[in-house]
């Protein structure tokens, strides 16, 4: 039986929309299908129809892409910057550069790979403009791929939806929390005292967002300023470093790493080790994409993106190469390569003594801390969204703002998934799978946007009836980088390890890449079943309406029609 939408829609793929929420032309602009059949069911008191966007129809600003209220669209641009600088900028600048110099071999060629790297995020951040822009609604790689994929029909949903799962998880970086927090704290980091305090941090990010969202978004955006604020000193102390107003203390080497001809000493170009360090470098600029999870809750979403990714990303480029000149202008290479702390610490004690330390510490947790807020800020949007499309069991309860106005149930259950991670997992391979699983798992989806953007642009069908023409269109050139930067993530952990090294102690180097493919297939059998198998067995098909929750959220509900 084939699933069809109630009163003749036949395009069960059709992003939420009431029959007069675009104009005609937004409508062309968006390549969106809509039907002026479709029928609206209430679900208790809603909205008022008064209360969505002054903006309605208006395809400058798309906030009538989605039937979201006005009140609802709590970020502004300050907001939006916050949340992609948040999520981008984590604990990589402070070890990161470090890996980047032991694979690259010299200053030089590290910094060549930071100036890469940086170059494949602002192919990553116009791709995702174009998308925003395209698809002004909540939800990021979901709403593209149901776009772009949409035969058979909500097949991509249910294969995305375990991929939701898996990216969004917070586990690994709660834990690093936990270390810092105790090590600033002066109490040993045992297995068990850093998982309960990542326990205690997931918790505390579940009720800030969940239960009290204006104060989270607020100690979010505290976060971020303080974030920005610290690596500025870190960046201005190097550069007076370098000018001869600070100096590197008594008893630790002075550093001549930023002098031409040392620059470039050491230097490795084989394509192995090239290839190892900029990858460390391309996920260190991965997060660009936030905004895309939350767009429904921005005001003047697609102007608010077409400045904010960009602002936030220029700032993020910015601060990596400032960090990393004063980290070289304070810290000798050979420190840097030899020492078992992170650059950062000892960017700390040269400069200002072993004292400040456990302020470092502190300074790691409360970053670390932003972005898991960034994150699951995002990530319980993604969940929500995947809700209401109807599809999945339970969609009511996940689709829900009750009871604290908030996406309190996709939150949890990126709660739930991230604790049972965190405290289930074991160390070493067990945990290094985990992060591996989620960081293959993101490139695949990166891949296949890119690869699905590009079919957009064809004359083929039928991608050609789509009329993709989002107010924002990345250069050609550009998405062709983005493509190819992300097929680089996808294929390079299929290439065996070189010898002596390893990925891991006892587990393929291949089992993540493996699995990653793996769980789609869960998703891919519950479509299946669901709507294939079930109505076929029972004589039954589904026919989705579209309804509105007293809660004020629009979703669609799949009702079974006997035939």
């Amino acid at each position: 039986m084939s699933i069809q939408s109630q009163q003749g829609q036949n395009d069960p793929e059709r992003p939420l929309l009431s029959s007069s929420s675009l104009s005609t032309s937004s409508r062309a602009s968006y390549g969106v299908v809509t039907d002026s059949r479709t029928k609206v069911v209430g679900l208790g008191s809603g909205i008022d129809g008064n209360a969505l966007s002054r903006n309605e129809g208006d395809v400058t600003h798309g906030e009538s892409f989605d039937n979201v209220p006005q009140v609802k669209r709590q970020l502004g641009l300050f907001s939006a910057i916050i949340l992609i600088f948040n999520r981008v900028i984590g604990t990589g600048i402070f070890a990161t550069p470090s890996v980047i110099l032991r694979t690259s071999g010299s200053v030089g060629v590290a910094f060549l790979m930071w100036l890469l790297g940086a170059c494949i995020a602002a192919v990553g951040t116009a791709v995702y403009i174009e998308l925003g822009t395209g698809l002004p609604r909540s939800g990021g790689e979901k709403n593209y791929l149901e776009f772009m994929y949409r035969r058979p029909n909500f097949l991509v949903t249910c294969a995305y939806s375990i991929y939701a799962v898996i990216t969004g998880s917070a586990a690994a970086n709660s834990i690093v929390f936990g270390e810092y927090l105790l090590h600033a704290l002066a109490l040993p980091p045992t297995r068990w005292t850093t998982r309960i305090a990542a326990f205690l941090c997931l918790t505390f990010v579940l009720i800030m967002h969940g239960v009290f969202l204006k104060a989270g978004i607020k100690l979010q955006n505290s976060l971020g300023l303080f974030k920005l604020v610290i690596l500025s000193v870190v960046a201005i102390s190097g550069i007076l470093c370098l000018l001869g107003v600070f100096e590197v203390q008594e008893g630790y080497e002075k550093p001549d790493n930023l002098r031409w001809e040392k620059m470039w000493e050491g230097s490795r170009f084989e394509a192995n080790a090239f290839v190892t360090g900029l990858y460390n470098v391309i996920w260190s600029f991965v997060g660009y994409q936030t905004a895309n999870y939350a767009l429904s809750e921005i005001r003047d979403p697609i102007r608010t993106i077409k400045r904010a990714a960009p602002i936030a990303m220029c700032g993020v480029t910015v601060v990596y190469l400032l960090v990393n000149l004063a980290y070289y202008a304070v810290v000798s290479k050979e420190d840097i390569l030899g020492g078992k702390r992170v650059v950062a610490a000892l960017f700390f004690r040269n400069l200002f003594g072993e004292k400040t330390e456990r302020a470092l510490s502190l300074f790691i947790a409360l970053s670390t801390l932003g972005n898991l807020l960034s994150g699951q800020f995002s990530q319980g949007r993604v969940v929500q969204e995947l809700g209401r499309e109807g599809l999945l069991p339970y969609s009511s309860f996940f689709a829900s703002n009750k009871p604290f106005d908030a996406p309190f149930a996709g939150l949890f259950t990126q709660y739930v998934v991230s604790c049972a991670f965190a405290l289930g997992v074991s160390p070493g391979d067990a945990y290094l799978f985990m992060i591996s699983l989620s960081s293959y798992s993101s490139a695949i989806i990166n891949t296949l946007v890119s690869i699905g953007l590009l079919l957009l642009y064809t004359k083929l069908p039928p991608f050609r009836s789509y009329e993709w023409n989002p107010p924002f269109q990345a250069p050609r050139l550009v998405t062709v980088l983005f493509c190819i930067s992300s097929l680089f993530l996808v294929i390079l952990p299929m290439v065996p390890p070189k010898k002596g090294t390893k990925t891991y102690e006892s587990l393929p180097y291949w089992s993540h890449v493996l699995t990653a493919y793996a769980v789609s297939l869960i998703g891919l059998t519950y479509w299946y079943i669901q709507t294939k198998w079930l109505p076929r067995r029972r004589r039954y098909k589904l026919v989705r309406e579209w309804v509105l929750q007293d809660d004020g959220v629009s979703r669609y509900v799949f009702r079974k029609l006997a035939c």
